[in-house]
């Protein structure tokens, strides 16, 4: 089994979408790569804390190799684009991609070059090691599971 973190705006919906994907075994929502210990929603939607919205993700690389599961997050993000995502705004919804395996840096290099090649403005998408992740509230865990019709930007 692998892991990583991806970050795509608001969790909510980066999670539901990755939880469909077959492979997946696992999804969880939190707070990447900031520089505060514990933080809550609450510190997070300030957008002080360096903290992106983030989801864990734990998936079967038999079923689901770490080149396809990129391929589907490129396919909801908006890379170009800078601390928004939607309608949302705030260095919180940065789009991200944190490796836990330093072993996949080459994958996600060659993965962030060819969707680089469907843009002429440059993919702003931080690539680094996972530093940190904090889950989330337990109430913002699989939101859209327990509230179908609950926000989300990415289309489902």
């Amino acid at each position: 089994m692998k892991e990583i973190v991806l970050a795509g705006g608001c969790f909510w919906g980066v999670e539901e979408y990755l939880s469909r994907i077959k492979g997946v075994l696992e999804t969880k929502v939190g707070y990447a790569n900031g520089n505060t210990e514990n933080p809550t929603y609450e510190d997070v939607k300030t957008g002080t804390t360096g903290h992106a919205e983030a989801c864990y993700v734990k998936y079967d690389e038999a079923q689901l190799p770490l080149e396809e599961l990129l391929k589907k997050f490129w396919a909801v993000i908006e890379p170009t684009v800078l601390n928004r995502q939607g309608p949302d705004e705030g260095t919180q919804y940065r789009t991200g991609i944190y490796y836990i395996d330093k072993e996949d840096l080459p994958i996600i290099k060659a993965s962030l070059e060819e969707e680089q090649k469907k843009y002429m403005d440059p993919i702003v998408t931080e690539v680094e090691p996972l530093k940190c992740f904090y889950d989330a509230e337990e109430y913002h865990q699989k939101y859209l599971k327990k509230n179908p019709g609950g926000y989300c930007h990415i289309k489902l």
